[in-house]
């Protein structure tokens, strides 16, 4: 059956941490929503490449995705009180639904009460308030997926896919993609 995956593109985000799991969940055969926070489809990202989404955040906020994935980058610093995404984010979480957070997104899932008893990752940068924060490049835990940044992109699109399709059609996207483990 297939997926629906919801992408958040916010100013400033992390290139490869949309783009790696855009491109892989596109190899899976994921349908794929990237929503802009702000009006314009056109989002910048950190490093002044620009993508183009699908969608506003406001015009899909009240649905339900079998996945929730946001990138991080400074730009989320910007969204951090955003009632839009915590609300998101915890109706997804109630729905038992998935949440990929990298880089400093995780700090997203502090500000929705999400972190609390779960074992997380994030970008080194995010300590001072994520102090729990283990080093790990991606972590599992329920419906949380975590990772720690642009490094890990990879790994943590290949974990998304495995949660929403498991073990099978991850190998199959890791080896198309000579991911180095299965090389």
């Amino acid at each position: 059956m297939p997926r629906r995956a919801l992408i958040i593109l916010h100013p400033g985000f992390e290139e490869m941490e949309a783009i790696a799991p855009i491109d892989l969940l596109s190899r899976a055969k994921v349908e794929l929503v990237q929503a802009s926070t702000s009006d314009a489809l056109l989002v910048e990202g950190r490093s002044g490449i620009r993508l183009k989404a699908t969608h506003t955040f406001t015009e899909i906020a009240s649905e339900i995705f079998d996945a929730v994935i946001i990138p991080g980058g400074p730009g989320i610093m910007e969204l951090r009180g955003d009632v839009r995404i915590v609300e998101c984010l915890q109706r997804h979480h109630r729905s038992g639904q998935l949440i990929g957070c990298i880089c400093a997104a995780p700090l997203l899932l502090l500000d929705a009460a999400l972190i609390e008893g779960i074992t997380y990752t994030a970008h080194p940068s995010c300590t001072k308030e994520l102090n729990d924060a283990c080093q790990d490049a991606v972590v599992v835990d329920g419906n949380i997926i975590t990772s720690r940044g642009t490094g890990s992109s990879s790994e943590f699109a290949l974990a998304i896919v495995h949660w929403l399709y498991g073990e099978e059609r991850t190998k199959e996207i890791a080896a198309a993609i000579c991911w180095p483990h299965n090389c």
